[in-house]
């Protein structure tokens, strides 16, 4: 069976988001570039297919306008679809999407949030094979110094995240 993917450029003010969904609308891989063709080799294999180019993908174009917005959280209940041959990843990237907008984590605090305190070189491989940025928030795990540290699509693209879910993230009780 072939697989169509479809694919779609949005505008944000981080640049151009690229974002790829499958044939149940399930995110496949999203990145800040122009060309969506570019994010096929970055999807499993098995989950691969042509690419066909949409002005807007429905659910995804919404929640990423609401999220650019201010709504920072309305990119949370976005499905995602990877795969992974490790049980350990995909554990990490469930994890991930639930650290929330506006608190980042370190490095360390991710590997004991996904259960392997120890883990740590192995949770930043989870960061760095994840294909569907900004559904599967890489952006919101930093060095232990509270440096950046990494990001496929360029720091200027993370810092501009972080700070824009920093002003609009939901306040806690406590205020942070």
């Amino acid at each position: 069976m072939t697989i169509t993917l479809d694919g779609a450029v949005l505008t944000t003010p981080a640049g151009p988001l690229s974002v790829l969904t499958g044939p149940d609308g399930a995110v496949r891989a999203a990145g800040f570039t122009v060309d969506p063709e570019s994010l096929v080799p970055l999807v499993h294999p098995a989950l691969r297919g042509s690419v066909r180019r949409r002005a807007d993908l429905g659910p995804v174009t919404a929640a990423v306008t609401a999220y650019l917005d201010g709504e920072s959280t309305a990119i949370d209940p976005v499905p995602v679809q990877q795969h992974t041959g490790g049980a350990f990843q995909a554990h990490a990237w469930r994890v991930l999407r639930e650290v929330e907008p506006g608190r980042p984590v370190t490095y360390t605090a991710y590997a004991a949030l996904a259960g392997r305190p120890a883990a740590v070189r192995a949770a930043a491989a989870a960061c760095a094979r994840n294909a569907a940025a900004l559904f599967v928030p890489c952006h919101r795990v930093l060095r232990t110094d509270g440096t950046l540290g990494g990001y496929r699509w360029g720091l200027d693209v993370k810092r501009w995240l972080l700070a824009h879910e920093a002003q609009t993230a939901p306040k806690t009780p406590e205020g942070h």
